[in-house]
């Protein structure tokens, strides 16, 4: 071969092994836009984001983003290693995983999101109404269910009231398992339907979800709810938020945002909308939830510190 094509060959391969080195290394393609979510079920998942994803992209083309793609990690701390690679760029979740992706990753909160026409949502704690628990106080020495270890209103809310009153949280290893009589004990349900099954029946003595969760029927069957109450409410915090990673481009960002705060007023973003966990509007952060977030770090941060 002469050796001009033979240059222009290795230069070929060249360029082509350093863009492959670069697609190993994670670089991010600044034409395409990806959507992230933490999800036990990513095929339901992508069905909820693909219509918003799509309904975005093509009104961002002005700010050089071509394409949409959608991302899963199994579990925030796989979310957070995507952010840091710089393989996620926008996200869609509740307080707690937001507030980790924050301080782990440097995520930056770019929209407050409504849900269901609701801003805000807090966590009911129930039990029993035979168990005599009618105070946090009272849970000294018994059981409450959560949901997992990354749940806002079945986990971090409640822990934190919990903590709050000056009762030490350990974990156990099931629901059979008992606490010493100065601590509550609590195990992790999977489930707002388990959390739900396991009070009613007695497996626990309380159990914790969003206020949300205790008026769905599917998660709380009416049969169930005559034999239950309510005894403790936690604060509200932002219902969920839209996260960006900390170095995304900033044109994008603020065209992700103009694009996001019209979506409610654009009759073709509304199948997206209610596909996205039925999400109603999108709003700026204001000084109240400012200062709901602020408190629910501190808790975060007391839980990991005391608990995890």
């Amino acid at each position: 071969m002469p050796a001009l094509p033979r240059i222009l060959a290795a230069l070929v391969l060249l360029i082509a092994g350093v863009a492959a080195a670069r697609a190993d290394d994670g670089v991010p393609d600044s034409g395409v836009l990806v959507l992230g979510r933490v999800s036990d079920d990513p095929k339901q998942d992508y069905a909820r984001l693909r219509p918003m994803l799509d309904h975005v992209v093509p009104r961002l083309a002005s700010v050089g983003i071509r394409e949409g793609r959608i991302l899963m990690a199994r579990d925030n701390q796989q979310m957070v290693s995507y952010l840091r690679r710089g393989k996620v760029d926008w996200l869609s979740e509740t307080a707690g995983a937001a507030v980790t992706w924050q301080d782990r990753a440097g995520a930056r909160l770019l929209l407050l999101t409504e849900r269901g026409g609701l801003p805000t949502y807090q966590s009911v704690l129930f039990a029993r109404r035979d168990r005599g628990i009618r105070a946090l106080a009272d849970l000294r020495g018994r059981t409450i269910a959560f949901q997992n270890n990354a749940s806002t209103s079945a986990y971090f809310l409640p822990a934190i009231e919990i903590l709050g009153a000056g009762l030490p949280l350990v974990v156990l290893a099931s629901p059979s398992d008992r606490p010493s009589a100065d601590v509550a004990g609590f195990v992790f349900a999977r489930s707002e339907l388990n959390i739900s099954t396991w009070v009613h029946k007695g497996l626990v003595d309380a159990g914790a979800y969003s206020e949300q969760d205790w008026l769905d029927l599917d998660r709380m069957p009416e049969a169930f709810r005559r034999d239950l109450m309510v005894f403790h409410r936690s604060p509200a915090v932002p219902r969920a938020m839209e996260m960006v990673r900390g170095d995304l481009d900033p044109r994008v960002a603020d065209a992700l945002r103009a694009v996001l705060l019209a979506a409610p007023d654009d009759p073709t973003a509304l199948p997206a909308l209610r596909a996205m966990w039925n999400t109603t509007r999108y709003r700026e952060p204001d000084a109240a939830s400012e200062r709901a977030l602020a408190d629910f770090r501190r808790g975060m941060s007391r839980v990991r510190a005391e608990v995890e």
